[in-house]
């Protein structure tokens, strides 16, 4: 009989999910890699629809308390369990003083969470690796306490710009029973973790990169003329980072006589408001909101339109994004960028190289806009330059080989 694999625990906020296609992408790359891996998901699903990269991951599933009263039976089980565990009495100590600094029902629901995932995992689990920085890292920080295990996370965006300092000096640091080790996608956040890390070397800057074997070759696009419509398109959440309330405002400042249609793909919070807003700024009978797609859906409106937009900004409390993998994807199907130079964006997109970036107030798009629409060669030759780029420096394989090289270290240790 084949002996079971010792599978590494996966945390994550919530599997599937359509917009962390990027966490996908990795723990499908990680299983072809030869790591078994085990799915430990914070909450349910709440996309109708997945993703083919979904369909690919063979790890089992297991879904903790989203919260703690929807399973009583179930938290109290773990947290008979965790007082029995040797860790127990640290893991108490030190959720006690996150406690006394962020009394909140997400910090309680956090230690309830651990206490069950402690309990339930495997007795050969050789550690834990969490995505994002904030609740993931918590559940898995606490749970890896309660069962003397490493554990080690993949910090992204909203994890990094919006937890308090303490917290992530704490994740970073052995003597609070911080992660083995640390990965971040962007060289911007990798700055930011390290210089909060007992050791720069306990954070890598491990690009996601993109896996190109899922995507088709780019398409042969026609020479646009200035005069000819214009086909925009954007892909992201409809939340405050991403910009989208700006861009409506830039469309209402077009040129008249600019024939111009957006399509925008994508769920989120604030749909409704910026529908409002498109309505009230006369702009609305030239947008399409197609909401939540799944990749082929996504790549097919790539390969049909002429420009891709994506106007983020830093949110209110801090939140903004990291290196969103959809420029990426629309790199790889030689589709013309426009975007902002906020966080790590710039680290894949030079403008006036790779595509134009420009500042994120209405005016300022809506000015790259028109250049753009008025000179279709330059947009060709940066969308050129950015397919070039992304062949060379931005590749999912060299990432993935070393963080599955750290990982396996990390379950050695355990052994």
């Amino acid at each position: 009989m084949t002996p079971r694999p010792r599978r590494l625990a996966v945390v994550v906020k919530g599997w599937p999910r359509l917009s962390e296609t990027f966490i996908a992408q990795e723990l499908v790359a990680l299983e072809e890699a030869g790591l078994p891996l085990e799915i430990w998901s914070l909450r349910h699903p709440t996309d109708t629809k997945t993703h083919p990269l979904h369909d690919r991951l063979q790890a089992p599933v297991r879904y903790l308390p989203e919260y703690l009263k929807d399973e009583p039976q179930r938290v109290l089980r773990g947290l008979r369990s965790a007082r029995r565990r040797p860790g127990f009495a640290t893991a108490w100590r030190l959720f006690r003083r996150d406690y006394a600094r962020d009394r909140t029902p997400n910090r309680l629901r956090r230690f309830g969470q651990a206490c069950v995932l402690a309990r339930e995992l495997p007795a050969d689990t050789p550690g834990l690796y969490a995505h994002f920085l904030h609740t993931p890292s918590s559940v898995a920080r606490y749970a890896a306490i309660l069962r003397g295990l490493p554990w080690a996370f993949s910090a992204h965006a909203k994890d990094i710009w919006t937890s308090p300092e303490w917290e992530l000096r704490e994740k970073l640091a052995p003597d609070s029973f911080g992660a083995a080790f640390g990965a971040t996608c962007t060289g911007v956040g990798a700055a930011h973790l390290q210089a909060l890390a007992d050791t720069p070397s306990r954070v890598d800057l491990v690009y996601h990169g993109l896996d190109l074997a899922r995507f088709p070759a780019p398409p042969d696009r026609p020479a646009r003329q200035p005069g000819d419509p214009l086909r925009l398109m954007s892909v992201g959440r409809l939340v405050e980072k991403k910009g989208f309330d700006r861009l409506i405002d830039a469309f209402a400042l077009l040129p008249g006589d600019l024939n111009w249609h957006w399509t925008h793909i994508g769920g989120g919070t604030l749909k409704h408001d910026l529908q409002a807003r498109a309505q009230a700024t006369g702009v609305a009978e030239r947008i399409t909101w197609r909401g939540a797609c799944d990749q082929p859906e996504v790549i097919a409106a790539m390969r049909a339109a002429d420009l891709f937009v994506l106007p983020s900004r830093v949110a209110a409390d801090g939140d903004r994004d990291g290196l969103p993998n959809v420029l990426m994807e629309a790199a790889s199907q030689r589709l013309p960028i426009l975007s902002t130079p906020v966080s790590a964006i710039p680290e894949f997109i030079e403008t006036g190289t790779h595509g134009t970036l420009t500042a994120d107030a209405p005016d300022a798009l809506a000015r790259a806009l028109t250049d753009i629409a008025q000179t279709p060669e330059a947009a060709t030759r940066m969308a050129e330059a950015a397919h070039a780029r992304l062949l060379a420096e931005f590749q999912m394989a060299p990432g993935i080989a070393h963080l599955a090289d750290r990982l396996r270290r990390m379950m050695e240790s355990a052994a």
